[in-house]
C-alpha cells in the first residue's frame, strides 16, 4: 500500500555503537551520539544493547552499582535526557538482582518462593522522559544461549543474566512503544503480546553477532514490522569488541509496510527516520490483522 503524505510525524533515532569494556569511554561516545541525534531533530533516541559495557565478566560488578536510580549509568542517561529535552530508551544496563526483593515479589504474585542465584544481573532497558524521569523498565526475557559458527562459538547469557518475565509497553510523544532486546527478536509471540497492549513502535536494542546478523537481521526486523504493522527501531552494536566478539551493525528503522527507511551498515553513528502514526493507523484500519487472529479468538473462548 502506498504511503500517504502526513505532516504529523515525529523523528526517532537509533544509535549504533562499538562498545567495549571501559564504561567511561562508552558513555562519552553515548553522549556525543545522543547530541548528534538531538541536533538532527530526534524526539526519541534508542541506544543499543550493552551500550555502557560490552564485557560479560564485568557485568555483575557494574550491575551492583545500578540497583537503584542513583546508579551512575542510570543517572548519566537521566541527565542527558533532561539536558537535551529528549526521550531516551537506554538499550540495556546490567542491574544486579536484589535477591530478597525478587523473592518477596514472586511470592506475592504467585504464592511461591524462589532462590535466585548470586552473581547475576538483569539486562534492563530503562526509558527516560525528557525531564530525566524513569518511566518504564523492561528486563530482557529471552537469553542468548546458543552455539554460533564464529570465533567465540558458544554464547551463554544465562551464566550471568537472569531473565525477565513481564511484557512492557510505554506511552511516549511519538506513540506507544513496545520494548524488547536483541534475541527477543526471534520470538514473534512477544511482539503479538506487545501489539495486544497497543504498541505502535517496537524497539530492539541489540548486539547481534556478525554471523547471525548477516543471516537473519534484516529478515527478522522486516517480518516483525510487517506482521504487526508497526515501526521497528533497531540500534545494533557494530564491529569488533574483543578477539572473539564481533557485532553486525546495520542499525535500521523499518516502517509498518516492511520498508527499511534508514540503515547504517558499520561504524558508530546515528540513524534517523520519521514515524508517521496517521499512516500506521491507516494501514491497520485497511488491513486489520489483529482482528483477524483466529487462534487469539479461539484461546479467548
Amino acid at each position: 500500500m502506498p504511503k500517504m503524505t502526513s505532516a504529523l510525524t515525529s523523528r526517532v533515532a537509533a544509535i549504533q555503537m562499538s562498545s567495549g569494556g571501559q564504561i567511561d569511554s562508552n558513555l562519552e561516545m553515548t553522549q556525543n551520539l545522543i547530541k548528534q541525534a538531538v541536533e538532527q531533530g530526534a524526539e526519541l533516541v534508542v541506544l543499543p544493547e550493552n551500550f555502557a559495557l560490552m564485557a560479560s565478566d564485568k557485568l555483575f560488578a557494574a550491575g551492583k552499582n545500578e540497583m537503584t536510580e542513583r546508579g551512575p549509568i542510570r543517572q548519566f542517561v537521566s541527565s542527558l535526557a533532561k539536558q537535551h529535552n529528549v526521550w531516551i530508551i537506554a538499550g540495556s544496563i546490567p542491574v544486579a538482582i536484589d535477591i530478597a526483593k525478587e523473592a518477596i515479589d514472586l511470592q506475592t504474585n504467585t504464592g511461591t518462593n524462589i532462590e535466585n542465584p548470586a552473581g547475576k544481573v538483569h539486562a534492563a532497558c530503562f526509558v527516560y522522559d525528557n525531564r530525566g524521569k524513569q518511566v518504564a523498565r523492561y528486563n530482557k526475557i529471552h537469553l542468548f544461549d546458543v552455539e554460533v559458527d564464529d570465533a567465540q562459538g558458544r554464547y551463554r547469557e544465562s551464566d550471568v543474566i537472569e531473565p525477565g518475565s513481564k511484557v512492557v509497553t510505554v506511552d511516549t510523544p511519538v506513540g506507544r512503544v513496545g520494548l524488547s532486546i536483541c534475541y527477543d527478536l526471534r520470538f514473534p509471540e512477544l511482539y503479538r503480546l506487545l501489539a495486544d497492549q497497543g504498541a505502535e513502535i517496537y524497539t530492539v536494542p541489540s548486539a547481534f553477532t556478525a554471523t547471525t546478523g548477516a543471516a537473519h537481521w534484516h529478515s527478522l526486523l522486516r517480518a516483525r514490522a510487517i506482521e504487526n504493522i508497526g515501526y521497528l527501531v533497531a540500534p545494533n552494536q557494530s564491529g569488533i569488541h574483543s578477539k572473539n566478539r564481533e557485532s553486525y551493525g546495520h542499525s535500521m528503522i523499518v516502517d509498518p509496510w516492511g520498508k527499511v527507511l534508514k540503515e547504517l551498515a558499520e561504524g558508530q553513528g546515528v540513524v534517523l527516520a520519521d514515524v508517521d502514526l496517521p499512516y500506521l493507523r491507516s494501514l491497520r484500519a485497511r488491513m486489520p490483522i489483529q482482528q483477524h487472529r483466529f487462534f487469539k479468538q479461539i484461546s479467548s473462548r
